[in-house]
């Protein structure tokens, strides 16, 4: 297997498949035992989140005979010796679930509960916080459904206490139970202070439980016991929807699917709020009940989602599913219609191909994929006991099913299986301690070696933290992707055997290891005879261009606003290729910038490309200037501090040389890129001002919509880049100046002079991103809004950790649909935002999810 470039310790080994998982905001879970580890990879031995499983009571569901505790249905709750709870499946939500617009991260236990948590933004702790306990709503909806069970089989005796059919027949050992409205499980005689006590309080404090079957108990335990939990991509309300989305809750959810022993799969609607924010910890999550759907006839162990994009017309979405007894089930749901029922019933899926069918070998994993190059296709992966693995091929346009083939990959449990590169590449790993890699070319699927670390882990810095773990691993429990594809982590449990008695085995029980794979070779990439800049690059000049291939083509890809922009590993490989083949990273950056231009960039050097660069920006997305700006500012100048170029003061004259002027030029086209940036979002907030203006002058009510601040700061900016905007923002910078201030003042918020929030002394406009207060030998260094340019108040403001500028107010969510410099801001401030990922708080140099800035010492996420 090839040699990891880096690595953590764990403080405990995991214990069930895919047990570790890479969230859209660059995070990693990884369920170890009864804790779950939550990690930044661009410090995977820096600060740590931690989520502590705890112990709970189990739901007073009804009391058996004791002849019957030994009956074949409830043999696994007999037997059950858990002394504290594992975690048995995990999953991160899509962006924009959480108060502060992270991800959510579900977490599944041996107990079977179910439990959505998230970051501790607020909280300044490494625990992460609990939000909706999933389980606990499911207990309270089917106790008033009475568990679905016919009224003919009500039970008779609800009233009465069953002590004399427990052992000893004594008051002490009557069980009670909670009512149908409350949210905690009572103690054993809790709030009852003696028996006669207890039977006066019924239906009113404490309520007995019934007398059941065996064979209701156990159904009813099953419908609690969950196995596995997994999260949909995001999804819209239908506009014409009866189902209005929930108080504070906006019309994008994302559906979470828990299986478990009763067959059935549970869905719950996850809403987004409408408002973000750092600075309240007790903001609801809004989670509702959407419905049931049986999809096999024994435990669901497995659960992937997919969505289709081939037909715009009708939003689908792929549901596939694994099974104990070895079925793999696909599912096809129109979202519409899930969505728009209000309430719970069977979950409107149809069954497109029982792909596997049951075979008593237990399906352990499976991933389901919809590649971009073939949106009408999708690739299914299934991961069994045995150690065997199948995969599929679906053409849904024509519902056609081809089984590629089965393979005998591994010797022990497939623990983790991961499709990479648009679904050209598959990585599978077992408890027989290995991943392995496979490439599909057509409807053939063959193995291939991962590639080696010729990168090494140059970029950090410092020494490789990797070199401190031991390499006596034992089994491997999952396999996950970096969002660019770029880096795999793997989840593994050393082997105490192979450790040293005194002093590994003590202290080391499991590690997550990194690999590159950028340079995996893929079927597109291509060959050429180019100059590629080896320099010193330790491993084969061809593994440079399948590098160059792999991450230009992500690059495109992160061109779609629906993809959030987590560019970590593309950074990471770019800045260790930095220190051994700097020509090879500025070919592969000039190659990419000039993607767009029709001439070639191989007929042209890097400098006559850079310098044509800046005259492309107008004609360029606002995507692209965002990735621009992080490659930028993280690769190229990661030399200069951020604030020193933020006030175009940044020291180049320390590096000197020739590398001085390529410093220079690259510095140059990023503040042409970020005043183009600037230009836009100071268009938007003055078209907004005209058009609000037209309104009041009209008398007609808008819409609610973005409000524009801070217009007297940017019309400052505007005097002081007078002679490098364009005409267009020229020309509204002079409608807005005449304007009636007191009307203005009416529709929006226009403060020309601010004051220092220290002392109170005036503050003048010299800089869009810093100021200085006017208090003579006390003067303060005040730090301005990204987006109004107004002073930030003192109150925690979104921090972008690339260009690590605050933000109080959030940009406007058309700003980040602009492909090119508006001819008609005004056409632009009345369209609607269409995007799904354009409401959140992001950066609007970066594009990137902003943060609240934490101390040193605790976690935060890097997506670039």
């Amino acid at each position: 297997m090839a040699s990891r470039f880096q690595a953590a310790s764990l403080v405990a080994s995991p214990s069930y498949p895919n047990a570790v998982v890479w969230s859209d905001e660059n995070l990693i879970a990884v369920a170890t035992g009864h804790l779950v580890t939550v990690l930044n990879p661009a410090l995977p031995s820096g600060p740590r989140g931690l989520v502590t499983i705890p112990a709970n009571k189990p739901f007073p569901i009804g009391v058996i005979e004791r002849k019957d505790l030994f009956s074949g249905c409830l043999l696994s709750t007999s037997l059950s010796r858990d002394i504290r709870p594992c975690v048995r499946s995990i999953s991160w939500s899509p962006i924009g679930l959480a108060p502060n617009a992270g991800c959510l991260l579900a977490i599944c236990t041996t107990e079977g509960r179910v439990k959505l948590y998230r970051a501790p933004f607020c909280e300044f702790q490494v625990e992460w916080v609990e939000v909706v306990d999933i389980t606990d709503m499911l207990y309270d909806y089917l106790e008033n459904i009475s568990f679905g069970e016919s009224a003919t089989t009500a039970f008779s005796d609800a009233l009465q206490p069953h002590s004399d059919k427990l052992e000893g027949n004594s008051p002490h050992h009557t069980v009670y139970r909670r009512t149908s409205k409350s949210r905690s499980v009572k103690k054993f005689g809790e709030d009852c202070t003696s028996t006669t006590r207890s039977l006066k309080k019924i239906g009113e404090e404490c309520t007995p439980l019934p007398l059941v079957t065996v064979n209701q108990y156990a159904s009813r335990k099953a419908m609690l016991s969950s196995l596995v939990v997994a999260w949909s991509p995001v999804l819209w309300l239908p506009p014409e929807t009866d189902s209005a989305p929930p108080d504070n809750s906006s019309d994008c959810l994302s559906l979470l699917a828990v299986g478990g022993k009763s067959g059935q799969i549970s869905f719950w609607r996850v809403h987004e709020p409408l408002s973000y924010t750092i600075e309240h910890s007790t903001v609801p999550i809004s989670v509702t009940l959407a419905g049931f759907h049986r999809v096999h006839n024994a435990w669901v162990t497995a659960i992937s989602w997919a969505s289709l994009t081939f037909d715009a017309s009708s939003p689908q979405v792929l549901l596939a599913t694994g099974c104990t007894d070895g079925s793999v089930k696909i599912w096809l749901e129109y979202s519409e219609k899930l969505l728009k029922s209000s309430e719970v019933n069977d979950a409107p899926f149809s069954l497109l191909k029982e792909v596997i069918t049951a075979d008593s070998v237990p399906v352990s994993t499976l991933t389901l994929t919809v590649p971009v190059r073939a949106p009408q296709k999708t690739f299914l992966a299934v991961g069994k006991g045995c150690g065997s693995f199948e995969v599929w091929i679906c053409d849904l346009s024509i519902r056609k099913f081809d089984r590629i083939d089965s393979y005998n990959a591994h010797d022990h449990v497939v623990t983790g299986l991961a499709w990479a590169f648009d679904g050209c590449c598959l990585y599978s790993c077992s408890q027989d301690n290995s991943v392995r890699s496979w490439s599909l070319s057509g409807n053939s699927l063959h193995e291939v070696p991962i590639p080696p670390n010729n990168l090494g882990v140059k970029s950090h810095g410092v020494k490789n933290p990797a070199d401190d773990l031991p390499y006596g691993l034992g089994s491997c429990y999952g396999v996950a992707l970096s969002p660019g594809n770029l880096v795999v982590a793997v989840a593994c449990g050393f082997d105490a055997g192979l450790l040293n008695p005194m002093y590994q085995a003590r202290t080391q029980k499991a590690a997550i290891e990194f690999f590159w794979i950028g340079g995996q070779q893929l079927e597109s990439s291509t060959n050429t005879d180019r100059e590629i800049g080896t320099e010193n690059f330790p491993g084969p000049p061809k593994e440079l261009i399948y590098w160059e291939s792999n991450m230009l083509w992500y690059l495109s890809q992160y061109e779609h606003l629906d993809k959030p922009l987590v560019v970590w590993d593309i950074v990471a490989a770019l800045l260790a290729f930095k220190q051994c083949a700097p020509k090879y990273v500025e070919l592969t950056l000039v190659k990419w910038l000039s993607v767009s231009n029709v001439e070639s960039h191989l007929r042209h050097s890097a400098g006559k490309v850079l310098s044509h660069a800046s005259k492309t920006f107008s004609n360029t997305s606002t995507r692209k200037l965002h990735l621009f700006n992080i490659i930028c500012r993280r690769v190229v100048l990661s030399e200069l501090k951020a604030d020193k170029i933020n006030i175009k003061q940044p020291n180049v004259e320390e590096i000197g040389g020739a590398e001085e002027e390529k410093l220079k030029l690259w510095r140059d086209l990023l503040l042409c890129s970020e005043r183009e940036l600037r230009e836009r979002l100071v268009g938007f907030a003055f078209s907004t001002a005209l058009g609000l203006m037209s309104y009041l002058a009209a008398k007609v009510s808008k819409a609610q919509g973005w409000d524009p601040v801070g217009l007297a700061q940017m019309e400052n900016w505007v005097e002081l880049e007078y002679d490098h905007i364009q005409d267009q923002l020229k020309l509204l910078a002079s409608e807005v100046g005449d304007l009636d201030r007191r009307k203005l003042r009416s529709i929006c918020e226009y403060i020309a002079e601010e004051q220092c929030i220290y002392c109170s002394s005036s503050v003048p406009f010299d800089s869009p991103d810093i100021a200085f207060c006017q208090g003579g030998a006390r003067s303060h260094k005040l730090a301005r809004c990204a987006v109004t340019m107004k002073v930030c108040p003192s109150t925690p403001s979104w921090f972008c950790p690339s260009c690590q500028r605050y933000s109080s107010k959030l940009a406007p969510p058309q700003f980040f649909l602009i492909p090119r410099y508006p001819l008609d801001f005004k056409s632009l401030t009345e369209s609607r935002n269409t995007s799904n990922n354009l409401s959140k708080p992001f950066c609007p140099f970066c594009g990137i999810l902003l943060q609240r800035l934490q101390p040193v010492f605790l976690l935060s996420a890097s997506p670039a």
